[in-house]
């Protein structure tokens, strides 16, 4: 079993910036993509950023060149850097991980609680 626990969810006012992260724990054997989703209420959940064990990275068009994905693999954890925040960013941000369990050849997905993100304007 893995467990994410995410956090650096807060209240910021428009153009701040927030840094979220998710620790992965448990029966790890290696983490391939590791991502950032945000859900607002009444959407769909979308897919933020996404990075590769070997830290290739993705963002969707709406963040770019504003957030910043990126891990460490040592501390299995997960990392967004939101700058420049907008209104429209407000949502709850969660982590997702795609886990090779210990002792197995089988990869298994993952998600965390959540943290909320607030940008007032």
């Amino acid at each position: 079993q893995v467990q994410l626990v995410e956090s650096g969810g807060g209240l910021v006012q428009a153009g701040g910036s927030l840094r979220l992260s998710c620790a992965a724990s448990g029966s790890i054997g290696s983490i391939n993509v590791m991502g950032w989703y945000r859900q607002a209420p009444g959407k769909q959940r979308e897919l933020v950023a996404s990075i590769t064990g070997g830290k290739t990275t993705g963002y969707a068009d709406s963040v770019k060149g504003r957030f910043t994905i990126s891990r460490d693999n040592a501390k299995n954890t997960v990392y967004l850097q939101m700058n420049s925040l907008k209104p429209e960013d407000t949502a709850n941000y969660f982590c997702n991980a795609d886990v090779l369990v210990l002792f197995s050849v089988r990869s298994v997905n993952y998600w965390g609680q959540g943290t909320q993100v607030t940008v007032s304007s």
